[in-house]
């Protein structure tokens, strides 16, 4: 469906606010284009992205079409425990991805 760059500190103190990102490879077609034949292009958008740490979200937001293709997020949480940090998006096709990144905490 889509590539991501995800960036999590691979270690962090308790206590310390980390920054989280995620770059998200996917076209973000809004459906107002006509493609070659002059059809419609259907729109294709990522329109719920969601981050949670160790089973708890963290951050999430709705997409719309006027976002730009290619999504970038950046959000800090505070680093508690060791485990994993999901990231997950859902699209206009019904397609669902899922990454992880591990941190360990010290």
């Amino acid at each position: 469906m889509a590539r991501a760059l995800i960036n999590v500190p691979a270690t962090a103190k308790r206590g310390a606010v980390i920054e989280i990102k995620a770059l998200i490879s996917h076209p973000m077609e809004t459906g107002y284009r006509t493609g070659v034949d002059g059809a419609l292009i259907p729109r294709d958008i990522i329109k719920r992205f969601i981050c949670t740490y160790n089973g708890e979200e963290i951050f999430s937001v709705d997409l719309f079409p006027a976002v730009a293709a290619n999504p970038f997020f950046a959000f800090t949480t505070i680093a508690t425990e060791s485990g994993l940090i999901a990231f997950r998006w859902f699209d206009d096709k019904g397609r669902a991805q899922l990454e992880t990144a591990k941190i360990t905490v010290e």
